[in-house]
């Protein structure tokens, strides 16, 4: 059924959309992007308790992510599993879930506690980030689910630690 899904999706392939895609794959890689949104924010003092928080779930969701279910699951990446050509560099690491994702929603449910537009806002930018890992055939749609969860529970766990800490 996953396979049938980013087979729809696949249909939605333009060079627009390849453009976006890869743009996005560029920006999110490393996480440098969301790791640059919350140094951002902690310079300045109105807003570094959300620096602070959005850091924490970073470092929370990459170690949870890559260094505990990344390796423990290590399920193939689609492209893979059928065989196919990609748009971008082909990755080494497991399928699920996609860093990506837990990335652009840790960061994004992480700014939705401290400012209600700013986490809309990154909320969009991290459904486009999830959306792009299924257009470029490198997840499934449940490693990009898993992301989110994931990202939403780092989220959580970063404002309880900056809570008691912060």
């Amino acid at each position: 059924m996953e396979l049938n899904i980013l087979k729809a999706i696949e249909t939605l392939q333009n060079p627009i959309f390849d453009k976006i895609s890869i743009f996005m794959a560029q920006l999110g890689t490393g996480g440098a992007i969301f790791i640059l949104i919350g140094l951002l924010f902690l310079m300045f003092k109105q807003t570094r308790k959300l620096g602070a928080n959005i850091l924490i779930s970073l470092v929370l969701s990459g170690l949870l992510g890559n260094l505990f279910l990344k390796p423990l699951i290590n399920r193939v990446r689609p492209y893979n599993a059928v065989g196919r050509a990609i748009l971008v560099k082909p990755l080494k690491d497991g399928s699920f879930p996609s860093g990506h994702t837990y990335s652009a929603f840790a960061t994004a449910f992480s700014a939705l506690y401290y400012n209600k537009k700013l986490g809309v806002g990154l909320l969009g930018f991290a459904a486009l980030m999830g959306f792009t890992r299924l257009y470029l055939f490198v997840h499934y749609p449940t490693d990009v689910l898993g992301g989110v969860a994931l990202g939403y529970v780092c989220a959580i766990m970063a404002k309880k630690i900056s809570d008691k800490f912060i």
